[in-house]
């Protein structure tokens, strides 16, 4: 038998003695509604009750697997780290209902001159169980038991239909019930990233229209993001790490499609303005999310072909959707209409590209040192992100089967990959851009060249792209005493090197959704490779900005 060292020991015989009797116990978390396999409420309870005075010493909630020394650490707590308003101090007694606890305890705290008795009632414990039993069984469970089996076997069905491999955000699907005081229902699908996976099933355009206006407009204000998400008025499912705990970092349960079905995780809920989000849903959002998601799962199934094309067409289809057995059989199946709203699309999109139009094209004048030189501007979104990187091997291959490539030549695998600029914007401006490249010819090179502000005295880094028509293209301005861009510099000339002078460039959507800064290969849209150009090659020395002259 395990037993404390000496110095414990003799810790705890300082304590003061008190003149009471404590009571002790340990007992399982259970209910009637508590039975559920994935119930947080698992677990044992261990409690130590200091009857004299009447108050909770200490409190432990332990896996059923947990040993007797469980009790001693909740007890060693309870003498001397007690629960307010309790002072430390060890009783003259201790009363326990479970033999084995006693002949346990008494060989552990025969130093500490505590009577260890037996009873076979302990009325504070029984007392404080029984409210824990009530407080179980009045909690309201996530789902009505009756549907909570064919809802999760449904939504995993989802999972592996993977919809986010078909349809973005703003590409919804209506879904027309006209039941349960339901009109239509509107889906958008998330799946920007690994923990970002899910359905909105929106209550109205309205809702979904303002949501996405308010996180375009004010995405910088955690706040006003905050206030914008409770303002929905939509039922949802989520997907998450079924075994995702507080110890996990991110990265562990990062990208979900890893992982195996058994650790996947669906969660439904209910978002309104005036109730906020609700992680339980009642009987009849249950069979509306039951409706919708066979509705959805149908259609996927009957459309995937038309969906991967890569284009939002017009479908429709109806169904006749058999609702599962439940108390109330007044109506065992329900008609519905699924239809594709390509012009919603097309509205949704523009809130994102509405500033397309009112962008002139622009060009600065710069003066190179033997020559002037047209820059434009115009090619890249001001917006965008943009970031010098790497793209492994691997990686590349799947960007040739998987996104529109232009090759430029052999390309070694030598180093850890091919270099990139990845230009990121929103899809309609990715689109945009795309285009305008290959009405040029394409990318002719990559170019980092010297230029300088002889007013404000900086000096900068130019980020070049050259198309094949000869025009020069400014992607990015970096001063060249910033510490992070010297050595993405460096990276970017070593691997250079390595693949003798080939690049790349990578055009990618999502600026406004999750992957925005981290897209991921589903967000990539165009690789353009090509070669890097030395300033000398390029041949038009040190740009200068040279100021605008106005006239009236």
């Amino acid at each position: 038998m395990t037993s404390f060292n000496r110095s414990t020991s003799r810790r705890l015989q300082k304590l003061t003695q008190i003149p009471s009797v404590w009571e002790g116990d340990r007992r399982p978390l259970s209910s009637s509604q508590t039975q559920h396999p994935d119930s947080e409420t698992k677990g044992e309870c261990i409690l130590w009750v200091d009857g004299t005075q009447g108050i909770v010493r200490g409190m432990d909630v332990v896996p059923p697997e947990s040993g007797p020394e469980a009790i001693v650490r909740t007890l060693m707590r309870a003498m001397e780290n007690p629960h307010s308003p309790a002072k430390p101090g060890r009783p003259q007694r201790i009363v326990v209902k479970d033999r084995e606890i006693q002949f346990y305890l008494r060989g552990v705290l025969q130093d500490l001159d505590i009577a260890i008795d037996y009873s076979p009632e302990l009325p504070l414990i029984d007392e404080l169980f029984r409210g824990f039993s009530e407080i179980l069984d009045s909690q309201v469970p996530e789902l009505p038991p009756q549907y909570a089996q064919v809802l999760q076997q449904k939504a995993l069905a989802i999972w592996q239909a993977a919809p986010w491999e078909l349809l973005e955000e703003q590409q919804i699907l209506s879904i027309e019930i006209n039941k349960w005081d339901v009109d239509k229902l509107y889906v958008s699908v998330m799946g920007m990233l690994g923990m970002e996976y899910g359905i909105l099933l929106y209550r109205s355009q309205e809702s979904l229209k303002r949501f996405r206006a308010i996180i375009l407009t004010q995405e910088e204000s955690q706040g006003h993001l905050e206030e914008a998400f409770l303002k929905q008025d939509c039922l949802f499912l989520t997907f998450e790490c079924a075994d995702a705990s507080e110890e996990q970092t991110d990265k562990e349960c990062e990208d979900l499609t890893q992982l195996p079905l058994s650790a996947i995780k669906p969660s439904f809920g209910n978002i309104h303005p005036l109730e906020g989000l609700r992680s339980v849903l009642y009987d009849e959002e249950a069979l509306v999310v039951y409706v919708a998601l066979e509705s959805l799962y149908r259609f996927l199934r009957d459309h995937r072909r038309q969906l991967e094309s890569g284009n939002f067409p017009c479908l429709h289809r109806r169904y006749r959707i058999f609702l599962p057995l439940s108390n109330d059989q007044s109506t065992k199946s329900v008609s519905v209409s699924v239809s594709t709203m390509p012009q919603l699309a097309a509205e949704l999109e523009e809130m994102v590209g509405e500033d397309d139009e009112s962008e002139q094209q622009q060009q600065l004048q710069l003066h190179g040192d033997s020559t002037f030189k047209s820059l434009r501007d115009d090619l890249i979104p001001q917006d965008s992100f943009l970031s010098l990187g790497v793209v492994s091997w691997e990686m590349l291959e799947q960007l040739h089967r998987k996104v529109k490539y232009y090759k430029a030549g052999e390309i070694k695998p030598v180093g850890d990959g091919l270099p990139v600029i990845l230009i990121q914007t929103s899809r309609p401006k990715a689109k945009t851009v795309i285009e305008n490249i290959e009405k040029a010819g394409g990318i002719k090179g990559i170019c980092f060249n010297p230029g300088a502000d002889p007013i404000g005295g900086d000096r900068y880094d130019l980020g070049l792209l050259q198309t094949q028509n000869g025009e020069l293209f400014l992607f990015g301005e970096f001063l060249d005493n910033d510490p992070i861009h010297v050595e993405a510099r460096r990276k970017w000339n070593q691997r250079c090197k390595h693949t003798k002078g080939y690049c790349g460039l990578i055009i990618a959507k999502g600026l406004t959704g999750a992957a925005r800064g981290n897209p991921q290969l589903r967000d990539m849209m165009a690789l353009f490779e090509t070669r890097s150009l030395s300033p000398q090659q390029l041949g038009i020395g040190t740009l200068q900005l040279m100021p605008q002259l106005q006239f009236e």
